[in-house]
């Protein structure tokens, strides 16, 4: 695999500038990012910055790159053939392409949830403490209460409580994403990405998963790809539309909804494009 990392001087648009809007430090600062999967370029200098304990969503058609900027932050993409990008990531201030960062543990504080529930071949208990005995860490005390934790903090706690030993593939679909989620929490990450979290999943699974990203909100900074403009209303404090791999536009949820900017963002908000 190769790579070009021409970290550049930040040239943050005014929309995508949290710190001199608002005062708070950004914890991801996206600074002039592009992207490229072999010599097809999907992403054009992309800034943008989330603060901390917010969620934002990612909105746009299919194909415009939301994905591959979400699985930049945590270096998902680092294990596709042939990409390469310039510009920077920053998390708290620290490049993600910094050589002597350890990219093991850049996914440890930047948790993945996928459009897909993928939980392991094994019981719920064991998925949700699967990090931790990767690490080495295995009293059972400690174990049973990170899983005791993360399980209600997923809002799952009472509903497996009685069943931790059982498979994990017995669960409902709204309950394996739910334990995916426990298990990101599991591994105490800073921030959570998840791309779709929603898209397979009934109206009633979605409710549920909705309002546990609400309540996850006062521990953990999100963001959130999603295709469903009102999942995106109902739960983001910040919401970013991309088109053709640009960013279009960033601004606080209810003003890019009630009072866009960019024409592009009203015609897809308004389902004119899309």
């Amino acid at each position: 695999m190769q790579t070009v990392n021409n970290v550049a001087e930040p040239s943050m648009t005014s929309e995508g500038d949290v710190s001199n809007r608002t005062g708070q430090q950004p914890v991801i600062s996206i600074r002039d990012f592009d992207f490229s999967y072999g010599g097809n370029q999907v992403l054009f200098n992309i800034n943008l910055q989330v603060p901390e304990k917010e969620i934002v969503a990612f909105i746009g058609p299919s194909g415009c790159g939301k994905s591959t900027l979400l699985r930049s932050i945590n270096r998902m993409n680092d294990l596709i053939a042939g990409i390469s990008y310039c510009g920077d990531v920053r998390i708290n201030d620290q490049s993600i392409f910094d050589p002597t960062l350890d990219v093991i543990s850049l996914r440890k504080k930047v948790g993945m949830v996928f459009q897909k529930s993928n939980p392991f071949p094994k019981s719920i208990y064991e998925n949700v403490v699967f990090g931790l005995r990767i690490a080495g860490r295995n009293k059972r005390e400690e174990l049973d209460a990170v899983a005791e934790e993360s399980l209600k903090r997923a809002a799952l706690w009472d509903e497996v409580k009685d069943r931790l030993d059982s498979s994990a593939f017995g669960l409902s679909g709204g309950q394996m994403q739910r334990l995916c989620i426990a298990r990101a929490i599991a591994n105490e990450p800073e921030i959570i990405l998840m791309d779709e979290p929603c898209s397979a999943l009934d109206p009633v699974a979605t409710s549920k998963i909705e309002e546990m990203i609400l309540q996850l909100k006062e521990n953990y900074t999100i963001v959130i790809v999603t295709h469903n403009m009102q999942q995106a209303s109902r739960i983001s404090d910040r919401t970013a539309f991309f088109y053709l791999g640009e960013l279009i536009e960033y601004n606080e949820t209810h003003a890019l909804y009630s009072r866009p900017r960019e024409k592009r963002t009203e015609d897809y908000i308004t389902g004119r494009i899309g």
